[in-house]
């Protein structure tokens, strides 16, 4: 399974760990229990910009001015999260250039992560 396969799934998730290492990200998000046919997938982001945690109940919805593809996996071409960071950190040519950031949403039912990166994370299914 890869990433534009995960894009296409819909209902609900749940985000089960977050195990931030050094220059790396991985997540492990569980289906719903009323999404019973999705699996448990790992996500690992072999490197990362940025990410962030909030609380579902603080989560802002998409405006009209952002561009993304995906409903419970998320990739965004256009977020003022992405403008933000962008902003805020320094660009390293020799890693990633700003404009091949990419951002990606994983929008669960208990907290909604967001994650700058470069590149695509590796799919590993836990559970079928």
């Amino acid at each position: 399974m890869n990433f534009n396969q995960l894009m296409q799934e819909k209902g609900y998730i749940y985000l089960e760990k977050i195990e931030p290492k050094e220059n790396s990200l991985r997540l492990l998000i569980n289906r719903s229990t009323i999404n019973i046919d999705l699996p448990m997938v790992q996500l690992e982001f072999e490197s990362y910009i940025s990410y962030s945690v909030i609380d579902e109940c603080f989560s802002y919805s998409i405006d009209n001015s952002e561009i993304s593809k995906g409903e419970l996996f998320r990739l965004y071409t256009k977020s003022r999260y992405l403008d933000f960071i962008k902003i805020a950190t320094n660009e390293r040519e020799d890693l990633c250039l700003s404009e091949n950031y990419i951002h990606y949403q994983f929008p669960c039912l208990n907290h909604t992560i967001d994650v700058i990166s470069c590149e695509e994370p590796k799919v590993t299914v836990v559970t079928g």
